[in-house]
């Protein structure tokens, strides 16, 4: 967790601050009054990717509103939102994830919260005073991939009927050069497991560029490479905002060339890199 104090000039300053965790589990945040005699505004930056540093986050809130009398406003910057994808009930018993991570943020009461490429229209509808960043917005920070697209070398590829919009928009930022084709997948409802991938369009002789919010262990972009290799597609590469990657990266190789991504959900020095895959990061 970073903690950034404002200044009346618009000046931004790290703020240092204690933090345990004690024997029992609690955790422990002190910050020092002094850091903050001429705030004006404090930011928050946190990836939530476990439920300690919710809990973390709750104490740090707390410590912050008694320490500046609840006069400073507190703006909370969360790039990865957890709970995202568990934006409905497919099974009887499950609880809406979404909605319970939502109302603890605004249980916290913050003057902004900012999240980047939300999952679905679900969690920036359920949190007060969201700003979502879209991912074309950080596109254009990946100077080289920008300039592949404008000059129509990559074809678009959309995994699943959620991701369709934004690929769309993908291409009319760059006056709808690179081509749009939409992939399908089946799932099995109870399991998850992914049936069936195809493809509506040609794909030969082309290099294919994959969007998506969120790559997990990456069994949906496995698959669909594995369509696109197989009906010709020359080179594939993968455009993630918040890059998990929760099985590394070789299970990539011989099937994805490229991937693109954001340090949104861990630094990007925990990243392993692949002998085969280029691999670019853009640091928030």
């Amino acid at each position: 967790m970073k903690v950034f104090s404002y200044d009346s000039t618009g000046s931004k300053s790290l703020v240092d601050y204690d933090n345990f965790t004690f024997s029992g589990g609690e955790e422990h945040v002190r910050f020092n009054a002094a850091n903050f005699s001429d705030s004006i505004k404090i930011e928050i930056f946190e990836r939530l990717t476990n439920s300690s540093k919710m809990v973390r986050l709750m104490i740090a809130v707390d410590a912050l509103k008694r320490l500046t009398n609840d006069s400073t406003p507190i703006e909370l910057v969360i790039p990865y939102f957890p709970y995202a994808r568990q934006d409905r009930v497919c099974v009887e018993g499950e609880a809406l994830g979404a909605a319970v991570m939502a109302n603890f943020i605004n249980s916290l009461n913050f003057s902004k919260v900012t999240i980047w490429d939300a999952h679905s229209d679900v969690s920036p509808a359920l949190i007060n005073k969201v700003i979502n960043v879209e991912q074309i917005s950080l596109l254009e920070r990946f100077e080289e991939l920008s300039q592949r697209l404008l000059q129509g070398e990559l074809t678009l590829i959309s995994p699943d009927a959620g991701a369709s919009k934004k690929t769309i928009k993908i291409s009319e930022k760059f006056n709808g050069v690179p081509e749009v084709i939409q992939a399908q997948k089946v799932r099995n409802l109870k399991t998850g497991e992914i049936i069936k991938t195809e493809i509506i369009g040609d794909v030969k002789g082309k290099s294919v560029l994959i969007a998506d919010d969120i790559c997990d262990g990456g069994r949906t972009f496995i698959e669909l490479a594995k369509v696109l290799k197989s009906n010709g597609a020359v080179e594939v590469s993968l455009f993630i905002t918040h890059g998990i990657f929760s099985k590394g990266l070789d299970v990539f190789e011989g099937l994805i060339e490229r991937i693109y991504t954001t340090d949104s959900f861990k630094p990007a020095n925990e990243f392993k890199n692949s002998n085969t895959i280029s691999l670019q990061i853009i640091e928030m």
